[in-house]
């Protein structure tokens, strides 16, 4: 028996059971004319009742196909949100390493309908407990799986939104380190090449970002103006997430998506013009390119006596072992730099006798772009090592230099934030105290409070206005007199 309701699409539809017992079935049309249950009732009421609020949800807009909740949380994503989600290659590399490493494993096999906050909250303990780092849920969390799940409750995939509102663990907030100019020229002093040290300096005197100054070509610089226009910037991928299957990956754009201009000083521009002559560089050539040599980039190996490096903590057996022998390395298991290069010592010999063969050596895939981590691990980790400046810089930290020494030698704020192109300027805000004399003020205020010198400053301030009231009264007195008339005798 079929029932229909004046012009309604809804209806309810009798059906008999195995057992010959009648249920009732709603049914109703989608906004694509395909027709859908809405459940399945004893009575004849609750299936009209059904049918009546699914076809009211219809046209409010909020009922989609039922069926689409039904999908694993692997299928949606793979299938439908990964591929058509507009986002960096850089950042789809990211998530999807994530996502397979930290989320899927949990969510995966989970129906999209049946995720609830509490399976969000019972993943995050997880994680916790696995001790993987706060920072990393927070991301996985905030980042990705709000994301994802926004998405598929816009789509009305799902009719909840299992992420939002569950918290994260926190996350402190500590306050950078910045290296000082002294800390800069030492660690300048003690890069390996002329290239490298025009490279840092022009990181610090830009405060650009690593894909924009490795992008940085010669037609970006007015030679004449000194005016450095920052339009483009480089990625490096993974090939799988390279759209032609390369490993570096030009954007007509910076991070922030518009183009800025800044002004540098003479001497930098008289290095790069040097710099560009001396490389007969072209107005398309990159400013700062790789360059294999075939030297070694990393220092020699000093040798040290072994007696003078102490010993390994202990192995599982209790027994320590000198630093800089094959016995630590093989025995404690010791990676240090010493037992690292007695190790190679070893390799070495055994490769000169014939015992071993060569390893062919590695070839840097690269269109002309500095690797980001060749760099770090061949020139830059040497030379902060060497310094020795009490803590390790990365490379970005010269941008956070470069706007610290800006603020604390008085540039305007709104200056300082299009220089480093950030969106907003409370991010340029952080950077107003992270120099260690940026509180002198304040401690110089509490001495003179500590001191007593405000009650000091306050009675002279007294004693000035007490004598400059008795100057004006005397003038006063003076001027009455010398108006009065003169008596006769």
């Amino acid at each position: 028996m079929i029932k229909h309701r004046g012009d309604q699409m809804g209806f309810t539809r009798s059906r008999i059971g195995r057992n010959g017992a009648v249920r009732f079935q709603a049914l109703y049309d989608d906004a694509k004319g395909v027709r859908q249950s809405a459940g399945t009732f004893l009575t004849e009421r609750e299936a009209d009742k059904a049918w009546q609020r699914a076809e009211a949800k219809l046209a409010e807009g909020k009922l989609g196909d039922p069926r689409r909740g039904r999908q694993t949380f692997k299928t949606y994503v793979e299938e439908k949100w990964l591929p058509n989600h507009e986002m960096e290659p850089s950042t789809r590399e990211s998530y999807t390493r994530q996502i397979n490493k930290h989320i899927m494993p949990e969510f995966g096999p989970m129906k999209m309908r049946d995720i609830l906050p509490e399976h969000v909250r019972a993943w995050s303990m997880k994680l916790q407990r696995q001790s993987v780092s706060a920072r990393t849920i927070q991301y996985c969390k905030a980042s990705i799986l709000n994301a994802i799940f926004t998405t598929a409750f816009d789509d009305q995939v799902i009719v909840t939104h299992p992420s939002r509102g569950v918290k994260t663990p926190t996350v402190p907030k500590r306050p950078r380190k910045i290296i000082s100019g002294k800390q800069f020229e030492t660690l300048y002093n003690a890069l390996p090449s002329a290239d490298a040290q025009l490279l840092v300096e022009t990181d610090i005197e830009t405060g650009l970002r690593w894909g924009e100054l490795t992008e940085l070509r010669v037609k970006d610089l007015d030679f004449e103006t000194r005016i450095l226009t920052v339009s483009r910037t480089v990625m490096e991928l993974s090939r799988k997430y390279h759209p032609t299957g390369g490993r570096f990956l030009v954007k007509e754009y910076p991070k922030d998506k518009e183009y800025r201009r800044l002004k540098l000083s003479r001497q930098i521009v008289d290095k790069l013009k040097a710099h560009a002559d001396a490389e007969r560089l072209g107005d398309g050539d990159l400013f700062f390119a790789y360059r294999d040599d075939g030297r070694p980039h990393a220092r020699p190996r000093v040798e040290v006596d072994p007696d003078e490096l102490g010993y390994t903590d202990e192995n599982e057996h209790g027994r320590r072992y000198k630093h800089g022998t094959m016995t630590a390395y093989n025995l404690a298991k010791c990676r240090c730099e010493h037992c690292k290069g007695s190790y190679a010592t070893y390799r070495a010999k055994r490769r000169s006798n014939g015992k071993d063969s060569p390893r062919l050596p590695r070839v840097r895939d690269t269109d002309g772009h500095l690797p980001r981590d060749w760099f770090r691990r061949t020139i830059w980790d040497p030379a902060r090592d060497t310094a020795k400046l009490g803590f390790r810089p990365r490379v970005h930290d010269l941008r956070h230099a470069h706007a610290s020494w800006l603020l604390s030698g008085g540039a305007d704020l709104q200056v300082v934030k299009e220089r480093l192109g950030h969106s907003t300027i409370a991010t340029t805000e952080k950077y107003l105290h992270t120099l260690p004399d940026t509180d002198e003020t304040a401690i110089e205020a509490l001495d003179k409070y500590r001191q007593g010198k405000p009650v000091d400053e306050l009675a002279s301030a007294k004693t000035e206005i007490e004598r400059l009231r008795a100057t004006v009264a005397h003038l006063a007195t003076t001027i009455h007199l010398s108006e009065a008339p003169t008596l006769s005798k």
